[in-house]
This record gives C-alpha cells, sequence and structure tokens, in this order.
C-alpha cells in the first residue's frame, strides 16, 4: 500500500544518507583560516576547541622538530617521529601531518594501519620494499597484496585504513622516508601489538582459532614484548 511505499523509500533515503556520508568521512573542513587547538580546554569535541584567534601566534604553527636528524630506531629496526596536532596545535582542524621514518639496516615499519588517514611516503635516503594489502572485497581483488621496491626520490602511496609496510632489504645501510598523511591525528595500529600484544590479553582460545595454530603458540606470542616504534 501507499504507507508501505513511503516507509520503503524513507528506509532507501536514509541508508543512502549514511553511505553517502561514510563515503565521504575524513577530518573535517575548516570554516575559517584555522582553529588552533586549545590543549586547555575541558571541553570535549571531535579534535579540539579553538583558541582565541586574538592569542595565536607564529609558534602555534611551528616546531622546532629537528626532522634532518637520524633517529635511534627499536628492536624491529624503525622508528617513527610524528608531527600531529599533539606536537603543533596549528595543525588542528588541517586534516595533515608529517613523518620522519628511520630504518636500520634489514629494519622494518612492520605491518599496521592509519585508521583515519591516507599515507603519501617518499624516499629520501637508501632503499625500500613497501607494499599494502586491499580488504576483504569480493574475488578477485579479496586480499591482494601490491609492493614495489622504492628507490632515493620515489614516491607510494597507502590508501586510508589499509594494511601496509615499509623494510629495508639493505643489509648494510640505513635508509629514511618522509611521509605526509591526510589527518591531523592519523592514528597507527601496529598488527601484531595490537593481536598479541593488547591490554588486557584477547583470549588464546579466539587467536587460536583465528590464526589455525596451536594454543602454546599464541602463548608464546602473547608473552613478547611488543614495542612501539611510534614516538
Amino acid at each position: 500500500d501507499q504507507m508501505a511505499s513511503s516507509s520503503s523509500f524513507l528506509l532507501l533515503a536514509v541508508l543512502l544518507a549514511l553511505v553517502s556520508w561514510q563515503a565521504t568521512a575524513s577530518d573535517p573542513s575548516p570554516l575559517q583560516d584555522f582553529c588552533v587547538a586549545d590543549m586547555n580546554s575541558p571541553v570535549r569535541v571531535n579534535g579540539f576547541v579553538c583558541k582565541n584567534p586574538m592569542e595565536v601566534n607564529a609558534d602555534n604553527f611551528f616546531k622546532a622538530a629537528a626532522l634532518d636528524k637520524p633517529r635511534v630506531t627499536n628492536k624491529v629496526g624503525s622508528n617513527v617521529t610524528l608531527i600531529n596536532v599533539m606536537q603543533i596545535a596549528g595543525l588542528n582542524t588541517l586534516g595533515i601531518s608529517i613523518a620522519r621514518i628511520d630504518y636500520a639496516p634489514l629494519g622494518q615499519n612492520p605491518p599496521h594501519t592509519h585508521p583515519r588517514a591516507t599515507e603519501i611516503l617518499t624516499v629520501l635516503e637508501g632503499t625500500l620494499y613497501v607494499g599494502f594489502v586491499t580488504s576483504n572485497q569480493p574475488a578477485p581483488n579479496r586480499n591482494k597484496f601490491l609492493s614495489k621496491v622504492l628507490n632515493k626520490g620515489d614516491v607510494f602511496v597507502f590508501p586510508a585504513g589499509l594494511i601496509h609496510f615499509q623494510f629495508n632489504p639493505n643489509p648494510h645501510k640505513p635508509a629514511v622516508a618522509i611521509a605526509a598523511l591526510s589527518s591531523q591525528n592519523p592514528g597507527a595500529i601496529t598488527i601484531a601489538n595490537a593481536v598479541f600484544g593488547s591490554d588486557p590479553q584477547i583470549s588464546d582460545d579466539v587467536l587460536a582459532k583465528a590464526f589455525q595454530v596451536e594454543k602454546n603458540t599464541i602463548d608464546w606470542l602473547q608473552a613478547q614484548f611488543w614495542e612501539n616504534n611510534h614516538n
């Protein structure tokens, strides 16, 4: 009848609106020249409350980050120095951040995702083997692995939310890259750390079933120290 038809149309419209919103969701666009984050405000919003523009100065857009200086790498052989809104308050609402990544010989930035950002990476020194895996979409593109060897000056893009990595294949020389990310706070989820180093731990029954291995294998993995390489 007409009422059922109207209800179906309304439901369809709501679903389409939700899909459209999800398709365009990212950091919100600024509605003024800038919105320097007021880190001292008790108000909680998606991002940060704007500082009074009369109190803003050039230092709110600056950090002596020394990104030209090498960093000490950790046991997986990398160090990510991220400059986001927490380091430069002026990045609030601007939808961008930057990172320097140092790789020891045979070091890697292990498989991880950025839940809120696409990443574009350029190699400054050395060689990197990089790649990402597509999502659980219908075949033949389900979990497709795309990889490339990058040399100095090369650029590669990692789409938002997809698992990706970088590896320095040179056993004798370090490598350095700079990455730009399309969020003031891109976030990082290192897969091994999240799965095996969560607090509290995920049940070994769950992980043993998920990875199709014995529980003692999971117990051994959970007993390791999962070091964070993001600073």
